[in-house]
């Protein structure tokens, strides 16, 4: 499987995962949401900004640089992250807005991402402020990753607060597969 066929399987995976998350999410309530959980980030709520923070801030990224028919433009109407402790907002419902809106702009880019843009180099500037350059397909995998990492972490939480969030194999959540979708 290519690249660019594997990333447009995984924004599927993504936003069809952080839609079935959320929606349990939404079903808790603002004490659970906002109890301190003794873990990396605070609360549940926490988890959900900083799991947007980096997709805002490496999609940003990859925009500067008009990859994947990405522009600066698409992220005017979008927080501009600065901080991997940023809290874009406090109400869940809020955060479920705005992550329904970047899964959308994940998905759009990576159905037009290429093999040739997935090997094409972008440098920028890190959080640290360190200068670095990275291929494109690098980055693009490790918003897959980071997203997955976190909400394994929030995962944990939910169970520990009762809750049945199903089944998140990407067999089953993306059952199409990489080859036979006619959305990909």
């Amino acid at each position: 499987m290519s690249l660019s066929k594997n990333f447009k399987m995984m924004s599927l995976y993504n936003q069809r995962m952080n839609s079935q998350l959320m929606g349990h999410c939404l079903t808790l309530s603002d004490d659970i949401l906002t109890k301190d959980t003794d873990s990396f980030f605070p609360n549940i709520i926490s988890y959900w900004n900083h799991i947007l923070f980096g997709d805002l801030i490496l999609l940003g990224r990859l925009a500067a640089n008009n990859i994947g028919s990405l522009s600066p433009l698409d992220f005017s109407e979008f927080p501009t992250p600065i901080s991997p402790q940023d809290v874009y907002h406090t109400n869940l419902l809020d955060i479920a807005l705005l992550r329904t809106q970047i899964d959308v702009l994940i998905i759009r880019y990576c159905k037009n991402l290429t093999e040739n843009d997935c090997d094409k180099f972008i440098t920028y500037t890190t959080t640290e402020g360190d200068v670095i350059s990275k291929a494109v397909a690098d980055i693009t995998q490790h918003i897959f990753n980071h997203q997955t990492h976190h909400r394994g972490q929030l995962t944990c939480l939910m169970n520990q607060a009762g809750v049945d969030y199903g089944c998140m194999d990407l067999p089953m959540i993306v059952a199409e597969g990489s080859r036979t979708s006619p959305n990909l």
